[in-house]
């Protein structure tokens, strides 16, 4: 048996190496009862190895193309090409081509052939290169094979192939071709089938397109396909396009476009009988993979073939464990304002502080709310609780409910929800407007504060699998105070006092969002102290030039050092500035971006990541900024409380209306800034969690366990219990982690999906809007114009007062920027998420919830953000 050629009947997923993703999945199909392939063999990646990575010139520029990134985009395409004339010169080995011959004696030496390339690195789970290599069809004659073989060989180095293997982090020289020689079938009609819908993810709907000819045209964009649509053998949807175009064999050799006949080109490509048809063959090849698959077929009289078959990469994974029934999924990701994949650990943490179960999918956290939305009572509570802080959830909601083929409602009396609600503490109400003493803030914080020092006693003695007993009774002793009626009733009634305002005030004045300006400099917010606090640790730093000039050299570093706050002491003034940095980090070093992750980086752990934020300061403002930041907002909540009591007394049942209002006024400015502070308080206990259980790891690679001690991130709390336990480790699992943590994080979530995959979109309902507006949700009013700044991570700010900040997320840890812009643009968000209530608390008009916001809107351009209607125009 020669080492250059394999039959597809040799070929199973094991050959992977040998016979790339295409060549591997097309022995797998061939293996499949009831599935026509085409027949054909392989010429193998040792071929390929042996002719052209072991060639001299070739491995030279490899070499150099290596040392690009993706930014040389010259110096890309001109080594891919000269690597492409490099491979196509080299001659094929006699043996070599001998075997080849070889095999097509045995298919027919002037049969016609398609010639396809398949790399070690296609048709992957995890990646797809699809189309990144060439395609040859229709192919006559030993000499045109042999020569097309080696055009795939060099098509591994077209600009587009390099260029996806750079961003994906592949390196070219570990990626080997090997070439599919298939005999030609020349279809009526042929297309592409996916067994899960690729536009909406929904894993029970087969959507095919098809036209006429070869698919070569539908796959290159030549032509408009029909489209149609299947559910469990029905054909649930037709779109039968006008199809002037199809690509078919010649007799010579090659293809050519032909123009359809005026009277075919409105026929369907494909009868209902063949659809359905399409439809049981997809459903068999995706059981064979276990997974949905892109599916390439032919149809040639009253046979389908197949001819090539790929995991379909794009699709949002579906949680883990859920059984066969509905389910619906609500990201929390988008509650959280963290839609990043998290890692394992950080899933396990915040699942033991959840109040209810929270499956995962691709590295993120999700709540299956589909029980609430089949209960009348309990959905009316999460529409519009969860609704009113998200329309494009509730809008979501309302759209499955308003189908009826998913969610069957299920008739409950209140006396049924009773009846499961044992006697008790009196259920949360979610309406309450409760008249508490506004020493109830102080009281609540002061609790936790308590608990919290406790907790850092406590855990100073843990170690081991007690540790772990500790953090998980912690825990759920934290997750008992998280529900206590007090502290949700204060969050509730701040909360529900403002949109009385908001909805009050619209109905009786005719103004907007008056809640905006009310909560503006609201005592008692951690969150917005957070950003005032940074401005004083600018104030600290202002009168040393030499640790201003240090901490630039230090921010312009490639890799910043996370030791400056020592080497900072060296510097004339060095002592002063760390003193104050150290001050806002014992207050607010627990927090970083993605905080509701444990295993994110802190700014205690790296402190660094407060350089561009406290130099943005230093430039952006003047001495003492927040304490007159501060009143100034607490001058403009006022002179609107009398601007608004005074125009209410104007009106019929003027001093009814007064009370009522100056009631509303003082329960938000009493009781909303303690709304960021539970949040706060998790925070502090997960960085207390983190610090005992790095330690732990600390011992676990002393002994040898583990390899450093950051790999504790890939392991679930009962697997790191037995690991402490036994100390043993496979790090094939820790491997396997990190390589799917970084699939995730090229993952898009949804903010609903359902269990068959189908992710639900909701809209914003809004009319007489500008005709080019970019729309979203109004969460803090006013209207200006200014430069948009697109940052992607907190670490890269570089803005300059005035800026308009457009971004994905906003977490607590991005306030500190907040203090330097003039407004706010985020791609996921509610009314009530953190954002919201600093951008109100700071006066910073901003629209959230505008999906793809940091690709609609680019890095420079002039905006015009209306945070009052809830929308964007490029200027």
């Amino acid at each position: 048996m020669n080492p250059y050629t394999l039959d597809f009947q040799s070929i199973d997923k094991t050959k992977l190496n040998v016979v790339g993703g295409k060549g591997a999945n097309l022995g797998e199909l061939s293996r499949i009862t009831g599935i026509n392939v085409p027949a054909g063999f392989c010429v193998t990646t040792e071929a390929y190895n042996e002719v052209v990575a072991q060639d001299e010139t070739v491995h030279s520029l490899l070499n150099q193309l290596a040392l690009l990134d993706i930014h040389k985009r010259n110096e890309i395409s001109t080594l891919s090409a000269e690597l492409r004339a490099a491979i196509a010169a080299i001659p094929i080995p006699q043996a070599m081509a001998e075997a080849i011959t070889e095999h097509l004696k045995m298919f027919g030496e002037q049969e016609a052939y398609a010639v396809r390339s398949s790399a070690t690195a296609e048709d992957l789970p995890t990646a797809s290169f699809a189309g990144q290599q060439d395609t040859y069809l229709n192919i006559i004659g030993e000499e045109a094979i042999l020569r097309h073989i080696s055009k795939c060989w060099a098509s591994l180095f077209t600009e587009r192939a390099v260029t996806y293997r750079i961003q994906h982090g592949f390196d070219h020289r570990n990626v080997r071709l090997a070439v599919v020689v298939q005999k030609m079938v020349f279809p009526q009609t042929a297309g592409v089938l996916f067994t899960a819908d690729p536009i909406s993810g929904n894993r029970k709907v087969v959507s095919i397109d098809a036209s006429f000819g070869l698919g070569e045209a539908l796959v290159a964009g030549l032509v408009n396909a029909d489209t149609y649509k299947v559910r469990h053998g029905e054909l649930i949807e037709k779109n039968v396009s006008t199809k002037k175009l199809a690509i078919y064999a010649t007799d010579t050799g090659g293809t050519t476009e032909q123009a359809i006949d005026v009277e075919q080109q409105n026929q369907p490509a494909l009868s209902d009988e063949q659809i359905l048809q399409l439809e049981r063959i997809g459903r068999t090849i995706e059981t064979h993979f276990g997974q949905p698959q892109d599916i390439e077929w032919c149809l040639v009289g009253h046979s389908v073939y197949v001819v090539q078959s790929r995991p379909i990469t794009t699709l949002f994974p579906l949680p883990e464990g859920a059984d066969e029934g509905p389910h619906v999924y609500v990201s929390v990701g988008h509650q959280q304002m963290m839609t990043d994949a998290m890692k394992p650990l950080g899933i396990a943490m915040w699942q033991l502080t959840a109040g209810r179960p929270m499956p995962t999918a691709g590295g993120r956290i999700f709540v299956d709310v589909v029980d609430d939305l089949a209960s009348p009572v309990k959905r009316h509570m999460l529409v519009n609780v969860l609704g009113k802080s998200d329309p494009l959830i509730r809008d979501a909601f309302m759209t499955l409910l308003e189908r009826g083929d998913f969610i069957k409602s299920v008739p409950e009396q209140p006396e049924a929800i009773l009846a499961k609600n044992p006697p008790g503490p009196p259920p949360i109400d979610y309406q309450t407007l409760a008249d508490y003493d506004p020493a109830i803030v102080s009281e609540l914080i002061g609790r936790s504060e308590s608990a919290i020092a406790e907790l850092k006693q406590a855990i100073q003695s843990k170690s081991g699998t007690d540790l772990l007993d500790f953090i998980q009774e912690t825990t759920q002793q934290s997750k008992r105070g998280a529900a206590d009626s007090q502290s949700f009733g204060v969050i509730m009634t701040g909360m529900n006092a403002a949109s009385w305002l908001n909805e009050h005030m619209e109905m009786w004045l005719g103004e907007k969002a008056v809640a905006d300006t009310l909560t503006q400099s609201v005592p008692n917010n951690i969150t917005s102290e957070m950003g005032l606090a940074l401005l004083d640790v600018a104030d600290a730093i202002r009168p040393y030039p030499d640790v201003i000039a240090y901490l630039q050299r230090g921010n312009l570093a490639q890799e910043q050092d996370d030791h400056f706050l020592d080497e900072l002491a060296t510097v004339a003034g060095g002592p002063e500035a760390r003193n104050a940095i150290n001050i806002f980090l014992t207050r607010y070093g627990m927090r970083c971006a993605g905080e509701i992750d444990i295993t994110r980086p802190r700014w205690s752990e790296k402190p660094a990541t407060l350089i561009p934020l406290i130099l943005s300061n230093i430039k952006n403002f003047e001495p003492g900024e927040s304490s007159r930041r501060f009143e100034r907002g607490l001058r403009e909540a006022m002179a609107k409380k009398q601007e608004i009591l005074a125009r209410l007394k104007e009106l019929p049942d003027g001093d009814e209306k007064v009370n009522e209002t100056s009631r509303m006024i003082d329960l938000v400015r009493n009781l909303a800034g303690y709304r960021e502070y539970p949040k706060y308080g998790i925070v502090s206990r997960y960085f207390i969690f983190k610090q005992a259980l790095l330690k732990e790891a600390g011992r676990l690679v002393q002994a040898g366990v583990l390899h450093e001690k950051e790999d504790l991130f890939y392991l679930k709390f009962d697997e790191l219990r037995d690991v402490i336990r036994t100390h043993t480790l496979d790090y094939d699992l820790i491997n396997q982690r990190k390589d799917d943590y970084k699939r995730f994080e090229k993952l898009t979530p949804p903010r609903v999906m359902t269990s068959d995959g189908e992710i639900i979109t909701g809209q914003y309902k809004r009319d007489n809007l500008p005709a080019d507006a970019i729309v979203g949700l109004p969460v803090s009013a006013g209207v200006i114009e200014g430069r948009a700044r697109v940052i992607l991570k907190m670490e890269d700010t570089d803005l300059e007062e005035g800026d308009i900040l457009v971004t994905p997320f906003t977490d607590p840890s991005w306030t500190p920027l907040f203090v330097a812009i003039k407004g706010l643009v985020t791609e996921v968000g509610g009314l009530m998420t953190h954002g919201a209530v600093i951008a109100r608390e700071y006066g910073l008009p901003a629209v959230v919830g505008i999906d793809q916001a940091t690709k609609l809107i680019k890095d420079g351009q002039r905006i015009r953000l209306n945070g009052t209607d809830g929308y964007i125009e490029i200027l």
